[in-house]
């Protein structure tokens, strides 16, 4: 996100993400994603996340073939109104209420779960208290305007701070907790 706020520009733009990560920022994703089981994405998201982390573990050559290899084997769950039937392998589709699913899946046996999605999806997740943990990648950009991740919010909501790490890259991660300030 960018420091004022936003996950992409007004039109998806991503423009000023800062992509040359130093290898500890590349380890904290590898730190955070290795006690996950079950990945969590919206279905717009889903369409170019899951076919673009495929491509990269088909590529043993690939950069980040370690990582596409664990997004690739880690289940799915694509939160959908508009598909019948997953698209992709090791997916599955939940068309209940958000609310429902979340808590189904965090009763059963297993791991983390961890949540990709674009604004609307991750902002309905906030504002229904689904998410445990935050953490924010903030890039050093200002974009003035976009998508945000608190757009649903219809009050205030408060978090912890957990934990700030700033990487040479740039980017700091703030990690949060929902709850008292």
């Amino acid at each position: 996100m960018t420091v004022d706020g936003f996950i992409a520009g007004p039109n998806s733009e991503m423009d000023w993400m800062v992509w040359n990560w130093d290898d500890r920022l590349k380890q904290y994703v590898t730190d955070l994603t290795e006690p996950v089981d079950c990945i969590v994405l919206g279905r717009k998201l889903a369409e170019g996340f899951i076919p673009h982390w495929a491509s990269v573990a088909a590529n043993p050559d690939h950069p980040e073939f370690t990582a596409g290899r664990k997004f690739t084997d880690t289940r799915k769950v694509v939160f959908t109104k508009t598909l019948d039937k997953p698209e992709w392998d090791n997916t599955v589709l939940a068309k209940g209420p958000l609310a429902d699913e979340i808590n189904k899946l965090k009763l059963q046996d297993g791991k983390d779960i961890i949540a990709y999605g674009g604004a609307t999806f991750v902002s309905a997740l906030i504002k229904q208290g689904l998410i445990d943990e935050l953490h924010l990648f903030i890039n050093p950009a200002a974009i003035g305007q976009g998508m945000t991740i608190f757009k649903e919010l219809d009050g205030k909501q408060n978090f912890t701070l957990v934990k700030a790490t700033p990487f040479d890259c740039g980017i700091v991660v703030l990690q949060y907790q929902p709850g008292r300030v």
